[in-house]
């Protein structure tokens, strides 16, 4: 029998939820969007719970690239926190959902191999995963190529499928084929993760799960139609046939040539401007993605309503502190750059001072 309800979560949910309300507030959000500078923002960010993360280095060596390095080691602390503590029938869930922080490390490194880069400049774009990482990623980097880099994969979860992608790249010596073979990979064990869950469990990792699907998904199925110009067999090889909303249909539809717009916005009937965003894709599918994410945050936040005992109230306070992390590195970047608001707001998830709105579904 699965140990849930309120016999496994009760601990569970009163520790996320104190860490759920040490997240940024809006009126932090308020004062960091108006830091003069890069220098500032770092000053304003160590007086939050990303303190103790930036003051392990010298303000001197604090470049905005480390700066965002060291914030993002809070994350691994509240996953492995979160893992640690939910029943034992729900770690695989959320081992995986970490796991991915691992799979866009080793396309990093794998990026790192074809331009060139040393292990100093490659090390601090990696998500600091400590120990808990099954990657040799300087060996990796080290390697010099990717042939050699992906036999020191031997063991790995990833040798496997990326063994298998290898001839496509030889032949093609486009990173491409590698990369969607391991997203795919991913997102299948994640969604297979889910379907061992029951209950209340089940239901709101298929929402939020599903949710994160979903957004992948459609923006992969886009781009790939609108940037790339796959056929239609290539983009249904090349995205995934279930999610919350969206449904291998709907994929399919894309892939066959359908109105995007009509697709999208029969899905997402709340989405504004769908139209418009599509006919400038160069900066409409990123604006796109953003209402699909902030889609996501409203489903996460809608795990902490209600009944409390399952797996969503960590799985949502994860994914939550993903988007907070992403929020701060674009906000970093801009002080760093001396973006005026109006070219970095529009960009923000959680933190741009966006109204939220309660999730029905």
């Amino acid at each position: 029998m699965f140990r849930s309800g309120v016999a496994g979560y009760a601990a569970v949910h009163a520790r996320v939820r104190a860490m759920y309300s040490t997240m940024l507030t809006p009126e932090m959000w308020a004062r960091l969007r108006e830091a003069e500078d890069f220098p500032i923002l770092i000053t304003m960010l160590k007086e939050t719970v990303y303190g103790p993360y930036l003051s392990q280095v010298e303000d001197k060596d604090l470049s905005p690239r480390r700066a965002v390095y060291q914030i993002k080691g809070r994350l691994t602390d509240a996953c492995m926190a979160a893992i640690s503590m939910v029943p034992e029938h729900a770690r695989p869930l959320l081992s995986q959902l970490y796991r991915r922080f691992e799979v866009d490390n080793l396309k990093a490194i794998l990026r790192g191999i074809v331009t060139g880069s040393s292990w100093d400049q490659v090390r601090y774009v990696l998500f600091p995963l400590g120990s808990s990482t099954v990657l040799p990623a300087q060996a990796m980097v080290e390697a010099g190529n990717v042939e050699a880099a992906v036999e020191q994969l031997q063991g790995t979860p990833y040798y496997a499928t990326l063994s298998h992608a290898m001839r496509r790249y030889t032949a093609e010596q486009s990173l491409f084929p590698l990369e969607v073979a391991l997203d795919l990979d991913y997102w299948r064990t994640l969604w297979s993760r889910v379907g061992r869950l029951q209950g209340q469990d089940h239901q709101q990792a298929v929402r939020i799960v599903g949710s994160l699907i979903d957004t992948n998904n459609l923006m992969w199925a886009i781009r790939y139609r609108v940037y790339h110009h796959l056929s239609e067999e290539e983009i249904i090889n090349y995205t995934l046939p279930f999610g919350h909303r969206v449904r291998d249909a709907d994929i399919r539809a894309i892939a066959a040539g359908a109105d995007i717009a009509q697709v999208v916005t029969g899905l997402y009937p709340e989405l504004t401007g769908v139209d418009e965003l599509l006919q400038e894709p160069r900066r409409g599918l990123s604006q796109l993605e953003l209402q699909l994410r902030r889609y996501v945050a409203e489903q996460c936040r809608a795990a902490f309503l209600g009944y409390p005992f399952h797996v969503g109230i960590p799985l949502a306070y994860i994914v939550l502190s993903e988007m907070e992390i992403d929020d701060l590195t674009v906000l970093i970047e801009a002080k760093s750059l001396q973006r005026l608001p109006e070219e970095f707001v529009p960009y923000l998830v959680l933190g741009g001072g966006m109204p939220e709105r309660q999730a029905t579904d």
